[in-house]
C-alpha cells in the first residue's frame, strides 16, 4: 500500500526536480546537466537528513527518485515554450516542494524517534537544502541566504505540525497543517515583501 507520506514524496520531488530543471533551462543547460541539477534540487535535502539521521538514503533504495526527475525533464522539455513566458512557475513548484519536503523530512525525524526540535531541523534540511545545492549548481546566491522568508517557512510549517501533535489531530491532518504553513508563509511572505532583518556590517 502507497501510503500518504510516499504520495508527497513524489509529488515533491517531482515539484523540486521541475523548478531545478528550468532553473537549468534558463541557464541553457543541456539535457543531462538539466537532468542532474533537477535530480540534486529533488534529493539533496533528503540525503543530507538520511545521512544525519543515519539512515540509508532514500534514493539509493528506490529508483522512483531518478525516474521522477526524467519525468520531471520530459514535462519541461515537452511543455518548454510555455513555461519560457510563465515566470511564476519556478515560484510555485518550488513552494510546493518546499512544502511537501518539510512534511516528509519531519515525518521521517518523528517516526525514528528524534525529539520535535530535531524533527524541525531535519524537516527545514529536507525543504531547503536542495535549493542551495540547486543555486550552487546554477552559478547562484543560494537562496536561503538572502533576506526572503525561504527556511523559516519550514521552521513554521514544523511548529505548525508539533502543535497539530499536541492538540491530539490526526497524522494526515498534521501533515496538510503543516505543509499548507509552510506554503503561505513563502508565498504570502514575497507577495507582501515580508522579509527578515538584514545583519548590517560596519
Amino acid at each position: 500500500m502507497i501510503t500518504f507520506v510516499q504520495v508527497l514524496d513524489f509529488i515533491g520531488t517531482f515539484a523540486f526536480a521541475i523548478s531545478g530543471i528550468r532553473l537549468a533551462s534558463a541557464k541553457r543547460f543541456d539535457w543531462f546537466g538539466a537532468y542532474v541539477v533537477g535530480l540534486v534540487t529533488a534529493i539533496g535535502g533528503g540525503t543530507m537528513r538520511d545521512v544525519l539521521l543515519d539512515v540509508t538514503p532514500a534514493w539509493m533504495t528506490d529508483p522512483m527518485y531518478l525516474l521522477c526527475t526524467g519525468l520531471a525533464l520530459f514535462w519541461v522539455i515537452a511543455f518548454s515554450k510555455y513555461l519560457i513566458h510563465l515566470h511564476n512557475t519556478f515560484f510555485i513548484f518550488d513552494c510546493i516542494g518546499l512544502a511537501l519536503f518539510t512534511v516528509v523530512g519531519f515525518e521521517k525525524a518523528i517516526a525514528l524517534g528524534h525529539p520535535f526540535w530535531v524533527a524541525i531541523i531535519m524537516g527545514s534540511m529536507t525543504g531547503a537544502a536542495g535549493g542551495v545545492f540547486r543555486d550552487v549548481f546554477i552559478n547562484e546566491e543560494p537562496l536561503i541566504f538572502r533576506k526572503e522568508i525561504y527556511a523559516m517557512a519550514c521552521v513554521l510549517g514544523g511548529l505548525a505540525y508539533w502543535i497539530c501533535g499536541l492538540l491530539g489531530l490526526e497524522a494526515y491532518l498534521c501533515q496538510i497543517i503543516s505543509g499548507s504553513v509552510v506554503f503561505f508563509a513563502r508565498t504570502l511572505s514575497v507577495k507582501y515583501n515580508i522579509c527578515l532583518p538584514v545583519l548590517k556590517g560596519e
